[in-house]
């Protein structure tokens, strides 16, 4: 089997930018100790990518704060993972959950058996959007979370953003 893992939203503005918490920058060796443990091949990542008219998008009235804005420093993925990614497994998305990362999913999967583990930011947005989309293309391939490598937005919605995690099937690991 192979195992891949999937690194959300490990940008700058997410650990110590614009929407950043302590919480995301107690995690950061953590995710890159985790990325050293699989093949450089079967990791990929995701970048919340939004444009600079982001305040007057949906989410942007919903969160009016401004953050990874394509081009901008808030945007890049932290520097110490960014070197562990190849360019090519990075998935830009302009939402919480990557319809093209579950797509190359689902293309591996049908290839070759799979499984699948997420870490990142935010547990209860982007992480907890990107595993149930996979979990809805793929219903058969194990997914899992290690949430000693997530933060959520607070501690109390990580904690709830697991216990949806688990009733939807997807395994949370280092509880």
């Amino acid at each position: 089997m192979r195992n891949i893992l999937i690194v959300i939203d490990m940008q700058k503005d997410f650990i110590d930018g614009s929407l950043g918490t302590k919480e995301a920058e107690a995690i950061v060796d953590a995710v890159v100790e985790k990325i050293k443990t699989y093949d450089p091949k079967d990791v990929f990542a995701t970048m919340d990518t939004h444009e600079g008219n982001y305040l007057e998008t949906q989410e942007g009235k919903n969160l009016p704060v401004e953050h990874c804005i394509k081009g901008t420093p808030g945007w890049e993925i932290n520097e110490k993972i960014a070197p562990l990614i190849k360019p090519e497994n990075i998935f830009e998305k302009p939402t919480f959950g990557s319809i093209n990362l579950a797509n190359k999913m689902k293309e591996l999967a049908d290839k070759e058996e799979i499984s699948i583990e997420l870490l990142g930011l935010c547990t209860d947005i982007c992480v907890v959007s990107n595993a149930l989309l996979l979990k809805a293309y793929m219903p058969e391939v194990p997914i899992k979370v290690d949430c000693t490598c997530c933060a959520g937005v607070t501690p109390e919605k990580h904690k709830a953003s697991l216990e949806t995690l688990q009733s939807c099937q997807v395994q949370v690991v280092g509880m």
